[in-house]
């Protein structure tokens, strides 16, 4: 059996996995890391965040053409779809930065090992290279491996017509009817995407609301506005299956919610959220524990209970998101080689790329009433609508708002939520001001350029404190 030796070996190349790999090699440690595709960046870069975020691009622009140029004096004629060359662009964007992180990894000498990864008693990696083994010791491990869709109950996925996000990327086709499974963050996303490109789009969700997580007052606007744009909503619906009939040319999805009428459609989208993909890692062999979700059991530094061996991103408990990801790589990193790393999840943003964008760093106020704080008396809001801004104006994008919330005593910022223009670019001032322990009256008192979206967020860090000028 081949035999190697190295300081850390990192189980998965994703946005956790691969920086965790850089800043080790940075700090001077040798580093493997295995992974079983051939492409690096894991989920999020092969068949997640980019390849979607580049469809959403790719779709809006064609919406416009057909539906908004017009608004700026912009003639453009009759517009198709080209949506072969639509895929192209999107495989190329991601081909462009998985082949970006395996230069990053041949700069700062992380040694790559292509193959299944599964650990083997302490400091021992066992690799599955094709027909061969490899062995990898080391006496820090990372695990890395991301999560996958989640599965619901009599939904028949056939990895086709009923699928997960995953092929909802590479339609060949835009369906005449799409439904979408779950209203949170991906379905909405791949919803807008298919729904410019002239599919109908049919959400079916659980619960009472779209978007579970975000604030329920911009989650309410996102709805009204999502209706507008043509999504229609069933809220409320426990869907019990969803299978494929009839034959050759006439297949069809039919999909089935409890006490209501079976819905037709031509593909299927399921998107109830996400599972840790921790098959075949062989925890048990080092006493590594999970909970009840599947998820790997650390602590505050990411370490689980067996010594040396490390967790991080989506296989542990919280906020299933690259950036969070690669903070705690980067925190785990820097742990093994100074004793300290910190990542503050009190100041985590998070955006959801529809159009508006919707961005949010901190506290919802559905959290603050939950933990029997008071508008007023224990925390205060300001809010301003981007359509008083000069520049959404301009752009003609006036919908959405920015929320901003304070503690009352202190004025220190609780949280910030976005919808509109941009959100998803604005959010990042809020996160700085928050993990500087800024006030609002802090926010309000910096100068920003004029004419900008950001005015609109200084329009409502005054608004906390009753004097927005241009409300």
């Amino acid at each position: 059996m081949e035999r190697h030796e190295h300081d850390l070996v990192i189980i998965g190349a994703g946005p956790g996995g691969y920086v965790a790999a850089i800043r080790a090699s940075q700090l001077g440690m040798n580093v493997a890391c295995v992974e079983l595709e051939p492409r690096l960046g894991g989920t999020c870069l092969r068949v997640g965040c980019i390849p979607s975020k580049a469809l959403l691009e790719s779709s809006l622009l064609y919406y416009q053409a057909r539906n908004s140029f017009g608004e700026h004096g912009i003639q453009v004629g009759e517009v198709g779809l080209d949506l072969a060359a639509m895929m192209r662009r999107k495989d190329e964007v991601v081909s462009q930065l998985t082949s970006g992180v395996e230069g990053l990894f041949k700069k700062n000498c992380v040694t790559r090992y292509l193959g299944r990864g599964r650990l083997d008693g302490p400091d021992r990696v066992i690799v599955e290279v094709g027909e061969g083994v490899v062995e990898l010791l080391a006496p820090r491990i990372i695990i890395a491996t991301g999560s996958r869709s989640a599965d619901l109950r009599g939904v028949e996925l056939d990895g086709d017509l009923i699928g997960t996000s995953t092929e909802a990327l590479c339609y060949p086709e835009v369906p005449g009817h799409l439904v979408v499974i779950g209203a949170g963050v991906i379905g909405m996303e791949l919803g807008s995407v298919w729904l410019r490109l002239g599919s109908r789009v049919t959400v079916l969700e659980y619960l009472d609301r779209i978007l579970p997580g975000v604030d329920s007052e911009v989650a309410r606007e996102a709805h009204r506005v999502f209706k507008k744009q043509g999504f229609g909503f069933h809220l409320g619906a426990r869907v019990t299956s969803a299978r494929v009939e009839g034959r050759g040319a006439k297949l069809s999805c039919v999909v089935e919610r409890e006490g209501g009428e079976e819905v037709q459609a031509d593909r299927v989208l399921l998107v109830v959220g996400r599972a840790p993909y921790i098959e075949g890692l062989n925890l048990e062999s080092v006493g590594v524990a999970t909970d009840e979700r599947g998820r790997i059991r650390v602590d505050e530094r990411c370490s689980t209970a067996a010594p040396g061996i490390y967790a991080i991103g989506d296989v542990i408990a919280g906020p299933m998101l690259a950036h969070r990801a690669e903070d705690e790589g980067v925190a785990c990193a820097e742990h093994m080689a100074s004793g300290y790393g910190h990542v503050d999840y009190g100041v985590m943003p998070a955006v959801v790329y529809t159009e508006p964008e919707i961005g949010a760093v901190g506290k919802t106020e559905d959290e603050l009433i939950a933990a029997g704080m008071k508008a007023g008396a224990d925390y205060r809001k300001g809010v301003f609508l981007f359509r008083a801004n000069g520049r959404a104006r301009a752009m003609g994008h006036i919908e959405g708002r920015v929320k901003i919330l304070a503690d009352a005593g202190s004025d220190r910022v609780l949280g910030v939520h976005i919808i509109g223009p941009y959100a998803g670019e604005l959010i990042a001032e809020a996160a700085m001001a928050m993990q500087s322990g800024a006030s609002s009256e802090d926010i309000a008192r910096t100068c920003h350029a004029h004419p900008t979206l950001s005015e609109a967020v200084k329009e409502a860090a005054l608004a906390v404190d009753g004097r927005a000028i241009h409300a």
